[in-house]
């Protein structure tokens, strides 16, 4: 079995929604068993400002599926959600971006392994932070509450756990 990380991230309504479906749809392959999710972070726009805020969250999952194979569905999870590629880092209905696969070091044209700016990211770091602290970032040979510590308090000051109220909790 192959442990991998996944991001998740959503800026358009509803997003909760996007989220939930999203999930839902990685859980019920049958290929996929996801065994923790993070809480549920608001964060500002990254790169492209003139957006909503996103919700975003990290699962950790056991798969029988190979790194491209999980891609795959990643990517067809996206398109089911109607995710739609156009303005680079804009809006979106559901973003899922493979972090980890295993404890892989590895450059395709379609993927890299680990994900390549996901250690400059609190939006990634903070959930990723919760389900899995100790895990080792090979690029980095760093552990992820390392490289969270790291982060200027500016990055992470954007970053808020997010309440089905609505309400950000520190």
């Amino acid at each position: 079995m192959n442990k991998a990380y996944v991001a998740l991230g959503t800026n358009i309504e509803p997003r909760i929604e996007y989220l939930n479906s999203a999930i839902a749809s990685l859980d019920k392959n049958n290929d996929i068993a996801i065994q923790n999710k993070s809480s549920i972070y608001e964060t500002a726009p990254v790169g492209y400002a003139d957006q909503a805020d996103f919700l975003n969250m990290v699962v950790g999952l056991d798969t029988s599926l190979s790194s491209i194979e999980l891609l795959d569905i990643c990517q067809e999870i996206e398109k089911q959600l109607g995710r739609k590629r156009g303005i680079r880092f804009g809006p979106r209905t559901i973003d899922l971006d493979i972090l980890m696969y295993n404890y892989e070091n590895s450059k395709m044209e379609r993927l890299i392994i680990p994900h390549p700016r996901m250690q400059k990211r609190a939006f990634v770091l903070i959930p990723l932070n919760e389900i899995a602290p100790n895990l080792i970032i090979p690029s980095t040979d760093e552990p992820v509450v390392d490289l969270m510590n790291k982060l200027p308090e500016s990055d992470k000051k954007d970053v808020t756990k997010w309440t089905q109220s609505g309400l950000a909790e520190e």
